[in-house]
């Protein structure tokens, strides 16, 4: 793991990134090593995972399953926290994470082939299937499937990232999900 970057210990490029007060995410203390690309990564993070023509749930969904996907365990606690606030209900969560049936916890078509599209995104190699891609693109527009392939190709940069430096959870978020069960 790469030590984290305190906010006084900051390079002068990074400053402006940390927050005034309280600690900053693992995710921007850890980037401040670099802070060339501290600038560039984090406004695409908070452009492609944050507000857009897609709900925040939605983006939930796909950050939540890509990243139980690829075993990271700092983005899962993460997310799950997120999946929380952004109206996810348990047992939807769990099915994210790969602990119940995606078919039980989501009852919408639209929603189990926004799923399949996760799955074949982050977990397939070469293009999507044509069973997976002709119940997305009846679940959704250009516009929505090219903001969900970029929501998960991010989400598989970050994972990797914070898997490689072992990035810690917070412990406020680990305490949160303890007490939620969800831990």
């Amino acid at each position: 793991m790469v030590p984290l970057v305190e906010a006084d210990q900051a390079p002068i490029l990074a400053r402006p990134y940390f927050p005034a007060a309280g600690p900053a995410s693992p995710l921007t203390a850890s980037l401040a090593h670099v802070p060339e690309i501290l600038e560039v990564a984090l406004p695409f993070v908070g452009r492609v995972l944050g507000p857009t023509a897609l709900d925040a749930r939605t983006k939930e969904i796909v950050v939540l399953r890509t990243s139980a996907l690829m075993e990271c365990s700092y983005c899962v606690q993460t997310h799950t926290a997120a999946a929380l606030d952004s109206g996810l209900a348990r047992a939807q969560i769990e099915a994210l994470r790969g602990e119940a049936g995606i078919e039980e916890a989501f009852a919408a078509a639209g929603e189990r082939a926004l799923i399949a599209w996760v799955d074949e995104v982050a977990l397939g190699r070469g293009a999507v299937g044509e069973e997976v891609t002709v119940r997305a693109r009846e679940a959704m527009g250009d516009p929505e499937l090219v903001e969900l392939t970029l929501v998960v190709g991010a989400t598989l940069m970050l994972n990797r990232y914070c898997t490689a430096l072992r990035l810690p959870t917070s412990a406020a978020t680990l305490l949160r999900l303890a007490e939620e069960g969800l831990a």
